[in-house]
């Protein structure tokens, strides 16, 4: 009797276990390229030279992960799907660039087991019109959330690196 009343918790445990490694799917990538342009165009690609890995590594702090990055575009904005670490999991967001600043942002994935608040309406906004000044940052600054700290830079990070590949993809 024992032994069967076990079981549903440790498939409860299982799942929960499982949820955790895969993350929160706040929204699949492709549906938000979708939503910003109405259908998916064709994905476009920006090869990382190794002068933009070297500025790349610059504003993350390690080597990208990639030689190539995927993007979609029209004439007037560019979706950036990317992946940073927060603390110790990626953390998926879109970024809509338009003339040079971000549109808007949003978490799609979020896989840390604490810090969700950055897929918060209320801290994303404060990247809306933001772009890149001297040396790579951003041209305001992101105010914090007490325990995201490090999804708060992930973020940031994932920001500047949008703004810059959108740059690089025009010239």
């Amino acid at each position: 009797m024992i032994r069967a009343a076990r079981r549903p918790l440790a498939m409860l445990t299982l799942a929960l276990a499982a949820a955790a490694v895969h993350g929160e799917v706040y929204q699949e990538p492709g549906a938000f390229i979708a939503e910003v342009f109405g259908s998916t165009p064709a994905p476009k690609v920006l090869w990382l030279t190794r002068e933009l890995q070297a500025q790349a590594a610059a504003i993350l702090g390690h080597p990208p992960a990639q030689l190539r990055q995927r993007y979609w575009s029209d004439a007037a904005r560019s979706v950036w799907i990317l992946e940073e670490t927060g603390k110790e999991e990626l953390i998926t967001a879109g970024f809509v660039v338009a003339d040079g600043r971000i549109d808007h942002v949003r978490v799609l994935v979020y896989r840390e087991s604490r810090g969700q608040e950055v897929r918060q309406s209320s801290f994303l906004k404060q990247f809306r019109s933001a772009k890149l000044s001297q040396g790579n940052r951003l041209d305001r600054e992101i105010d914090g959330i007490v325990g995201a700290t490090l999804s708060v830079g992930a973020m940031e990070r994932m920001a500047r690196l949008a703004l810059l590949f959108d740059r690089l993809s025009h010239g």
